[in-house]
């Protein structure tokens, strides 16, 4: 299945690929040349449909679990203050998505949407440090039904630049639901309260929807 937010983008490389293709085919004349160029719209047009693939995901929904909201690899598990909502101790969570990941967000927990807001910003690598507090980004946190919230952010990175969201405040969620879309490569942090049981480990690879990041009471 292919996500909607690359019909249009598709569509255009499409287009842009027959192009590149019917003048190929039309005027050039050296064969291996003509093979060279196919192929490469061929496999640069493979990518982008592998990028916007949003696959089926089953989540078992549970109110002491925290899910991933995204596919990646994890690269942060920290204590760390969180100086926009919270503000105070949080155990800091954050998934690496590569161009080469399902980049559909999900909710980690069901429940209302208590906070959101959207930050313009840099566009700097998402694994940089500072790249949670200066790079485009959103923040959501969700309150669950025993008054617990989970803040997560959504993060461009240097080449993501595009940031879609389909929550505001005061929306019910679902965990696991779909909440947004990041286009091209970035960086999604969860921040989890202290007495959180962290349940994955650095470098270990994620599923959105599926793998249960933390657990509390």
């Amino acid at each position: 299945m292919i996500h909607r937010e690359g019909y249009f983008i598709l569509a255009v490389t499409a287009l842009v690929v027959a192009g590149v293709l019917f003048l190929t085919w039309r005027f050039m004349s050296v064969i291996w040349v003509k093979s060279l160029i196919t192929t490469a719209c061929l496999v640069v047009f493979g990518l982008f449909l592998q990028f916007f693939r949003n696959p089926s995901r089953h989540t078992e929904v549970n109110p002491h679990h925290v899910i991933a909201p995204a596919d990646g690899k994890i690269v942060v598990i920290e204590e760390v203050d969180e100086p926009e909502y919270f503000k105070d101790r949080r155990i800091q969570v954050s998934i690496f998505m590569s161009p080469f990941n399902v980049h559909v967000n999900r909710n980690p927990v069901s429940g209302s949407v208590s906070y959101f807001k959207y930050h313009p910003g840099e566009y700097l690598v998402a694994w940089h440090p500072k790249s949670s507090t200066e790079n485009e980004r959103t923040t959501t946190v969700i309150k669950n039904a025993a008054g617990e919230e989970i803040l997560f952010r959504q993060i461009a990175g240097a080449v993501a630049r595009r940031i879609r969201w389909y929550v505001q405040e005061g929306d019910a969620v679902e965990q696991g639901q779909e909440m947004g879309f990041i286009k091209f490569g970035s960086r999604v942090d969860v921040f989890l309260p202290l007495d959180a049981e962290v349940n994955v480990a650095i470098d270990q690879i994620t599923r959105g929807g599926e793998t249960v990041l933390a657990t509390f009471k």
